[in-house]
């Protein structure tokens, strides 16, 4: 569920008129929905009332402050993968104890930073890497804890892109591995093996490739129990989210569509996982990112051309790849939809970007309501892996971001200012004294 929606023919985010935001703020512009954040994040803990356990927001999606914080008041822990990442959480008001650092190739300087934030724990992605964290705990007198990330060679049936569980990826430990790197750490003076964690793909729409990984993962959990003092198992991240009919035609809410009521719930995903979890008495930690996230947030843009070339009508507006890249490098699928509602003929068109290279759009042969110049589109379940992944390509500013409560709306971050894209580069000394050559146009 999410509170984008249509009233009196116009979109709104909570009780904000899209509209307004777009005039006040400008386009390309992203719009969150602060009680989307918060039901979402709520649905899960509910879903695994059940055990103890614990949800650390994954930061990648998105790093906003203003996101961060609401999740933190909440209660949320933190799934970071960098340094810059940890910080955020920490200038967001977040608790780095709550904090489990994720990545396969922290580098030292890393790992240093969260010994000394004193992290809930390192996720250890190889042998190599237990070391290095071993010798940097020793410097600093410290046992530093860690969650050894098992791979168990599970596919997750979602994009290769973003499946992280078999051995054809570069993420975790071989199932098969785990035992004997278990008794390499236990030999090791300043690591202590607090848990165990696994994460085999996002945006995964069905309930069994968690069970299945879960059932080769517990009977190893339960044999390291018997020398290992383990106090939690992670099940990773993973949940999708709906996509496809966000906010269907005729639907005054995305949640009344077929495609909503197909979808993989936290209830669905607990209730397949909690059986097998339970007996282990162990705290359970999930690393949601795109589920608490995904559907929370819009991408406002607006129409400056109207093309037909041929058979083809391209729709060109002001958000290009470097604002969304998701298209473009996934192929993924958008709901896109008129901020003002519009009835009549149906047109198909490519929604395309202004930036020079043909992958950048937004959709393709996609039938959309008869549109002009300057109306707006808002670009649906863009709220994770949006401006997290935003770059400043084809030197275009980055966007403003606006987070919504209720009848409130503030910026949660200022477009960019042109200059400021350039300001940390500089000219060598012998090219600010150099002679240009005369130019002609």
């Amino acid at each position: 569920m999410h509170e984008f929606k249509y009233v009196n023919g116009k979109l709104a985010c909570e009780n904000v008129s899209v509209d307004a935001l777009a005039r006040a703020h400008g386009t390309p512009l992203y719009v969150y929905s602060q009680g989307t954040l918060a039901r979402h994040f709520q649905r899960l803990d509910a879903a695994w009332a059940a055990v103890p356990h614990g949800i650390c927001f994954a930061v990648k999606s998105n790093s906003n402050l203003a996101v961060l914080r609401v999740l933190a008041n909440l209660g949320s822990g933190f799934d970071v993968v960098s340094e810059g990442e940890l910080r955020r959480v920490c200038a967001a008001g977040g608790n780095p104890g709550t904090c489990i650092f994720a990545g396969v190739g922290k580098t030292q300087a890393e790992i240093d930073y969260a010994l000394q934030q004193e992290i809930y724990a390192f996720n250890v992605e190889s042998e190599a890497e237990l070391e290095r964290i071993d010798r940097l705990a020793a410097r600093r007198g410290k046992a530093a804890p860690v969650a050894l990330r098992v791979n168990p060679n599970v596919d997750a049936l979602t994009h290769a892109k973003i499946t992280t569980g078999t051995y054809l990826n570069k993420f975790g430990i071989p199932l098969e591995e785990i035992r004997g790197l278990a008794a390499r750490a236990r030999r090791l003076k300043h690591v202590r093996i607090r848990g165990l964690q696994m994460h085999i793909g996002s945006q995964i729409s069905e309930a069994k490739p968690f069970a299945v990984a879960a059932r080769k993962v517990v009977p190893l959990i339960q044999e390291l129990k018997k020398d290992h003092p383990l106090e939690f198992f992670s099940a990773g991240g993973g949940l999708g989210i709906v996509y496809e009919a966000a906010l269907e035609s005729g639907a005054e809410a995305w949640w009344e569509s077929p495609a909503a009521r197909q979808q993989l719930t936290a209830v669905d995903h607990a209730a397949d996982l909690v059986p097998m979890l339970e007996p282990l008495g162990l705290r359970i930690l999930l690393e949601p990112g795109r589920f608490i996230a995904g559907n929370a947030g819009i991408l406002v843009t607006r129409v400056e051309y109207v093309k037909r070339m041929g058979s083809k009508t391209f729709v060109i507006v002001d958000a290009a790849m470097n604002d969304l890249v998701r298209p473009a490098f996934y192929d993924a699928y958008h709901e896109i939809v008129p901020v003002a509602a519009r009835n009549g003929a149906m047109v198909a068109c490519d929604v395309v970007g202004p930036v020079c290279e043909s992958s950048d759009y937004f959709a393709r042969n996609r039938r959309l309501p008869r549109v002009q110049e300057g109306d707006l589109l808002a670009v649906m379940s863009a709220g994770a892996y949006g401006f997290s992944m935003a770059s400043n390509y084809n030197t275009r500013p980055l966007p403003a971001e606006v987070l919504v409560h209720g009848r409130l709306a503030a910026v949660a971050r200022f477009r960019q200012y042109l200059p400021r894209i350039w300001e940390a580069e500089k000219l060598p000394r012998w090219l600010k004294f150099q002679r240009l050559p005369p130019t002609r146009p």
